[in-house]
C-alpha cells in the first residue's frame, strides 16, 4: 500500500461525524443567541443533537459518505457531500414544525440553516482535509531529488493535459512531475492549472526546457495534427529532450486519458490529421443491439473494426478469422475491454461455402464488415490462386450468404491497389468490389464498398520492415526514390469506414480521403530520426528497383470517374466507374475464373481478369519480397 495515501477508516469517520453534529448546532446556537440567553435555550439543543444524532449518520450512510477513499475525492464526492447535507438540513426544518406539535422546547427558526451551513463545512473540511494532506505527502516524495522522478513539460493545456498533470501529480509510482505546460493560445499564457503554470508556446519548447530544467516533454493534445506534430518532434530531436506521446484521438476512442498510456512518438504521428465532423449518433444507431461478424478479425484492421464496434454496445460481434491464434489473442484484448459484451470466436476460412453456411445460420448477422483478404502485393504475384479464390471467392460467399439470411448493411474492405490494377492482388480486390456491387443494386441494399490507401503500422507493411531493417544498422530498402503512397492510421481508417457504413445506401463505392501521398523515402528517413540516428550517416537507404506488378503512385478513383461529397468531409462518393457487369455475366465470369484457378491454368486466369477488371497484369517473374 502507497505510505503516502491516507485511508482514514470509515468507523473513526463516523464517530468523527457524531462530534460533529453536535458541535455544528451548538455553533449554530452561540451564533444566532447570545451567551445569557443561550442557557435558556440549551435544553433545546440538546434535544436537537439527540434527533440529529440518529438521523444525520442515517442520511451520510445512505449517500455513501462511508464508502469512500476520501483520499482521492473529487468534485463528485463534493456533489454527494452537499446532497446529504442538504436532506438533512431539511430534516432539520421539518424537526423545527415538529418541536410544536410535540411540545419540545422551541428552536429560533433560523437554527436549521446555520446548522446546515456549518455541518458542510465541517463534514466537507474534513474529508477533504484527507486528500489535502495526502497529496501534500506525496508531494514531499516527489521532490526534485528524491530518486529519478523526472521534470516534465506538457505540450496542450486543454482537458487532456490537465488530465495528465493530474496524474502525474496523484501517483508518485509514474516518476514525473509537471513543471510546467505549453500551449499555443495567448488567453492560457501564464494561467494555472492544477497548480502548474502555462509557460509559453509550442516554438519556445527549446528555451523552456533549459530554463526550467526539464527532463523531457509529452504531447497532450490528443486532436493534433501531424504539422503541429511533426514541428514539435523536430524542435525536441534538435535540442535532444525526450518526447513522448499520448494516443491521438482515434486510438483513444473506447478508451480514457491518463499518463499510464504516454508512448514515445512514431511516424504514425507525424502523419495524424485533425479530426473532422462525425456521424456518431448515426453509427450507433446502425450498430446498437445489432448481430455484427467482422471478417479477418484477427487482423489490424478487423481487430480494430472489432474494438470500435464494440463502444456501441451491439448484441454479438462475431470476430471470424482462419488464424486461430490471432482470433484468440482478439477475443482476450476484447473480453478484458468489454466483460459483459456477447463475443463469438469463429475460426473458419470463408472460401468454405458449408462452413460459412453454418455460422451465417447460427448467428444470422445484421451487420457484415468483410476485412479478410490477401493483401501484399509480391507475395500474391507468386500465389495467384491463392489470391484469387480468397479475395474473390471468398467475398462471392459472403455476399451471397448474406443475401440469403437478409443481412441488413455490408460493407467490403477494398483499396486504392484496385484502381487500373497492375498487380493480382489489386485485380482480385476490384473483382470483389464488383460483385459486392452488384448484389447491392440487385437487392436494394445498402452493400457498399469503402476504398482506401495503406495503413500504417498493419501486418506486412512498411514500418515493421523498416523497423527490423534500422534495428540490425541498414542499410533501409527502398524500391525507388520517387514511390509514394497515400497512408492513414489504423484508428482512422477504421472510424471513418464505420462513418461510411451508414452513409453507403447501396451499390456505391466510398472513398475515403488520404490527404497528400507520401514519399516512401521520407517515411524511411522519419522513422529513421525518431530511433535517435541520421538517415544516411548511421542508417544507410538503398534503392532497390520497382517491383513486378507496382506502381510509383496510387489513384484511389478513375480519371473518368466523378467524385460526389456525402454528410462526412473525409468520405467521398464515387459516381460513373465502369465496372459493372450484367449479374448473370458476372457471376459465370468469376465461376470460370475460379475453374482455372482449381486447375491451376495462370496464364489463362491473368488473361481473365485483365478482361473483367481494365488491368495490365502480367505473368511476372518471381519479385524480390524484402525490399519496400
Amino acid at each position: 500500500m502507497n505510505k503516502s495515501i491516507i485511508f482514514l477508516r470509515n468507523r473513526y469517520l463516523f464517530l468523527a461525524d457524531l462530534v460533529i453534529i453536535a458541535v455544528a448546532i451548538l455553533l449554530a446556537f452561540t451564533l444566532r443567541v447570545e451567551y445569557v440567553v443561550f442557557v435558556s435555550y440549551l435544553p433545546a439543543a440538546v434535544w436537537m443533537i439527540a434527533v440529529a444524532l440518529i438521523v444525520k449518520p442515517v442520511v451520510y450512510w445512505g449517500f455513501g459518505l462511508y464508502r469512500r477513499f476520501w483520499a482521492y475525492a473529487s468534485t463528485k464526492e463534493a456533489m454527494v457531500i452537499i446532497g446529504a447535507v442538504a436532506v438533512n438540513g431539511v430534516l432539520m426544518v421539518g424537526y423545527y414544525f415538529f418541536t410544536f406539535a410535540a411540545g419540545l422546547p422551541p428552536i429560533p427558526r433560523s437554527i436549521p440553516f446555520l446548522d446546515a451551513l456549518l455541518s458542510l463545512v465541517l463534514t466537507g473540511g474534513l474529508r477533504f482535509s484527507i486528500r489535502m494532506l495526502s497529496e501534500l505527502m506525496q508531494a514531499r516524495r516527489r521532490l526534485p531529488g528524491s530518486g529519478a522522478t523526472k521534470r516534465v513539460l506538457i505540450a496542450g493545456a486543454g482537458d487532456a493535459g490537465a488530465l495528465v498533470a493530474r496524474e502525474m501529480q496523484k501517483n508518485p509510482q509514474l516518476r514525473k512531475i509537471p513543471i510546467g505546460f505549453l500551449d499555443d493560445a495567448p488567453e492560457k499564457l501564464h494561467q494555472r492549472i492544477h497548480g502548474v503554470q502555462v509557460l509559453g508556446g509550442l516554438d519556445h519548447v527549446r528555451r523552456i526546457v533549459i530554463e526550467q530544467e526539464a527532463d523531457e516533454v509529452v504531447m497532450a493534445i490528443p486532436s493534433a495534427s501531424g504539422e503541429v506534430f511533426r514541428k514539435l518532434s523536430d524542435l525536441c530531436r534538435k535540442g535532444k529532450i525526450p518526447f513522448l506521446t499520448m494516443p491521438g484521438l482515434y486510438e483513444l476512442i473506447g478508451g480514457r486519458v491518463s499518463a499510464g498510456r504516454l508512448r514515445n512518438v512514431e511516424v504514425s504521428d507525424l502523419l495524424r490529421r485533425a479530426p473532422a465532423h462525425t456521424a456518431d449518433q448515426a453509427v450507433g444507431y446502425a450498430l446498437s443491439g445489432k448481430r455484427v461478424m467482422v471478417t479477418g478479425a484477427g487482423g489490424s484492421i478487423g481487430f480494430e473494426l472489432c474494438r470500435q464496434i464494440a463502444r456501441w454496445g451491439p448484441s454479438e460481434i462475431l470476430l471470424l478469422g482462419h488464424g486461430e491464434n490471432s482470433i484468440f489473442e482478439a477475443l482476450l484484448a476484447l473480453g478484458e475491454d468489454y466483460p459483459e459484451l456477447a463475443l463469438h470466436p469463429v475460426v473458419a476460412d470463408i472460401r468454405d461455402r458449408t462452413r460459412m453456411e453454418s455460422v451465417f445460420r447460427s448467428h444470422s448477422p445484421q451487420v457484415v464488415f468483410h476485412a479478410a483478404a490477401h493483401k501484399h502485393v509480391p507475395l500474391m504475384e507468386i500465389n495467384i490462386e491463392d489470391a484469387f479464390t480468397n479475395n474473390v471467392i471468398g467475398t462471392r460467399n459472403l455476399v451471397d450468404l448474406a443475401l440469403e439470411e437478409d443481412t441488413e448493411r455490408l460493407v467490403l474492405i477494398s483499396s486504392d491497389k484496385a484502381i487500373r490494377p497492375t498487380s493480382v492482388m489489386g485485380a482480385t480486390k476490384r473483382l470483389a468490389e464488383m460483385v459486392v456491387l452488384d448484389a447491392a443494386r440487385r437487392s436494394g441494399k445498402p452493400y457498399v464498398s469503402v476504398r482506401f490507401g495503406n495503413v500504417l503500422g498493419s501486418r506486412g507493411s512498411v514500418i515493421p520492415v523498416f523497423k527490423r531493417q534500422i534495428a540490425r544498422g541498414g542499410p533501409v530498402t527502398v524500391t525507388h526514390p520517387d514511390m509514394e503512397r497515400y497512408f492513414m492510421t489504423i484508428p482512422e481508417a477504421v472510424h471513418l469506414v464505420l462513418q461510411a457504413a451508414i452513409l453507403g445506401e447501396g451499390g456505391e463505392t466510398l472513398l475515403l480521403r488520404m490527404g497528400k501521398p507520401v514519399r516512401i523515402v521520407s517515411l524511411a528517413e522519419d522513422l529513421i530520426r525518431l530511433s535517435g540516428l541520421e538517415p544516411g550517416r548511421d542508417v544507410p537507404i538503398v534503392f532497390t528497383g520497382v517491383r513486378p506488378g507496382e506502381k510509383l503512385s496510387e489513384q484511389l478513383w478513375e480519371d473518368e470517374t466523378a467524385l460526389r461529397p456525402t454528410n462526412h468531409p473525409d468520405i467521398l462518393r464515387l459516381v460513373g466507374e465502369n465496372h459493372a457487369l450484367e449479374p448473370d455475366a458476372l457471376r459465370n465470369k468469376v465461376e470460370e475464373l475460379s475453374g482455372l484457378s482449381k486447375r491451376g491454368e495462370i496464364q489463362k486466369l491473368i488473361q481473365g481478369l485483365n478482361q473483367m477488371v481494365d488491368g495490365t497484369i502480367g505473368q511476372a517473374p518471381p519479385p524480390d519480397l524484402t525490399s519496400v
